[in-house]
């Protein structure tokens, strides 16, 4: 959660730390429009005038920055996210870091940086007087090195066995990560073999976005440091699970969470009902946000788990939104479960279309449709036909173009995001689709 501390404050604390601490080094973080985690490092030094007035980069190389003639940029450090960094090795002087905030040479926001497009959408819900409140579930693989798909473990789902390879790999992660500020509900084996999951505490959308890009790089450095490789890729191995980003979400109005009502037979407000109806509405359009890569359409395929039809239930876990079951007494647990979105997004535009289109649903007093409580894999496709069951985009190519044509995505992404974005998937999209496979070899050449 952010505090509410002074500029002044702020600083005079992080310069207190850097003291206290003996840091030498501190890294400035940033993303591109990919996700892609960015750094340049500053010593000490310099570190009471990066807190004033930033650090200027280039941004002409980085993914959906700027061209060459406008490539200044300046990068603010967020006080409230100064953390040390637990890996730094104890015969050196201390490692910091801190995100940033890309601005323009003249102090104005930068209207390609994904935490200023979250910002803006954060601040739509706040006239509307709401806190958005997000809880994703990333999952990913460990394998043996980084060139192929060798396993750890053959565990499954929650095993604790000899097997599980990785116990040690999930400890070490999940302590690193609270030395980081960054509070751990859960760590467990996933369904496949060598597939885990740590769960990060719900908290705020800005804070859980930054953390995001906080858990990735340290999920692989803890992987790096034991001499094995962990990715997030959403497809990597044929015929088993994917990896996916549940991204639990509220909406709360001051210490009310908005989405709960004791009178409703699922305890859900009509807001979040209305939230719920947009969140479906708009699924196949923010598609090519939530799951941006070529890959990420190996996973969405009906049979391993991935949702791929817009419906919405309770318990039901074929799904595209999942309503958690209440607890008495847990009002402020109550939540909305959206599943399609996988790891290797860009978190801050993931949560910012969602958001957009769960507040175009409560504007728009949108009722969701009946809730599908059978499982829908098992459905014939005449069955979800009269159900009037539909499915997200089977496609890269597919999503781009209903993103493309999307007025709610361009809105909340702003022109200069949304026009980067879709240049860059098309691009993609038209190198995968070039591409001679092994699949294709080994099927066409002998008959051909």
């Amino acid at each position: 959660m952010k505090t509410s501390k002074s500029k002044a404050e702020s600083k005079e604390y992080i310069l207190k730390m850097a003291k206290e601490h003996d840091v030498k080094f501190i890294w400035l973080w940033f993303t591109d429009i990919l996700g892609i985690l960015k750094s340049f490092a500053i010593t000490v030094e310099e570190l009471e005038g990066a807190l004033e007035e930033g650090m200027g980069f280039d941004g002409s190389s980085i993914e959906g920055f700027a061209r060459i003639d406008e490539s200044d940029m300046v990068a603010l450090p967020d006080p409230d996210t100064w953390q040390l960094l637990p890996w730094t090795p104890p015969e050196h002087r201390a490692t910091a870091r801190m995100f940033c905030d890309v601005l323009k040479p003249g102090g104005e926001p930068f209207e390609g940086d994904p935490r200023y497009v979250l910002k803006r959408n954060l601040k739509k819900a706040s006239d509307l007087g709401y806190t958005f409140y997000v809880g994703p579930e990333l999952e990913y693989f460990y394998f043996k090195d980084g060139k192929g798909t060798e396993f750890l473990d053959q565990g499954g789902y929650f095993d604790l066995t000899t097997h599980d390879a990785a116990i040690e790999l999930r400890r070490d992660t999940v302590i690193q990560l609270e030395k980081m500020g960054i509070g751990i509900e859960y760590a467990h084996h996933e369904v496949a073999d060598s597939q885990h999951e740590i769960d990060m505490r719900y908290t705020d959308a800005l804070t859980m976005a930054d953390s995001v890009m906080t858990y990735r790089l340290v999920v692989k450095e803890v992987a790096l440091k034991n001499g094995v490789y962990a990715t997030f890729m959403p497809k990597p191995v044929f015929g088993i699970n994917g990896s996916g980003m549940h991204v639990h979400q509220s909406l709360f109005k001051g210490d009310h969470n908005a989405f709960f009502d004791t009178k409703d037979s699922y305890h859900l407000s009509k807001e979040a009902r209305s939230y719920i109806a947009g969140l479906l509405k708009h699924a196949p359009e923010i598609t090519a946000v939530c799951n941006q890569w070529v890959n990420s359409y190996k996973r969405l395929v009906p049979g391993y788990e991935a949702p791929v039809y817009l419906s919405w239930a309770r318990r039901n876990r074929s799904d595209l939104i999942r309503v958690p079951e209440y607890r008495p007494g847990r009002e402020k647990a109550t939540r909305i479960e959206f599943r399609s979105p996988d790891p290797a997004c860009n978190p801050y535009l993931t949560f910012s279309v969602m958001l957009a289109a769960g507040l175009d649903g409560i504007k728009n007093n949108l009722t969701p449709p009946t809730p599908i409580e059978e499982n829908v894999y098992e459905m014939s496709a005449e069955e979800r036909t009269k159900r009037g069951i539909t499915t997200l985009p089977g496609s890269l190519d597919e999503a781009i173009t209903l993103t493309e044509g999307s007025k709610l995505v361009k809105e909340a992404l702003g022109e200069h995001v949304f026009n980067s974005f879709i240049k860059n998937k098309k691009k993609e999209w038209d190198e995968y689709r070039t591409q001679v496979t092994e699949y294709e070899l080994k099927k066409y050449m002998p008959i051909m």
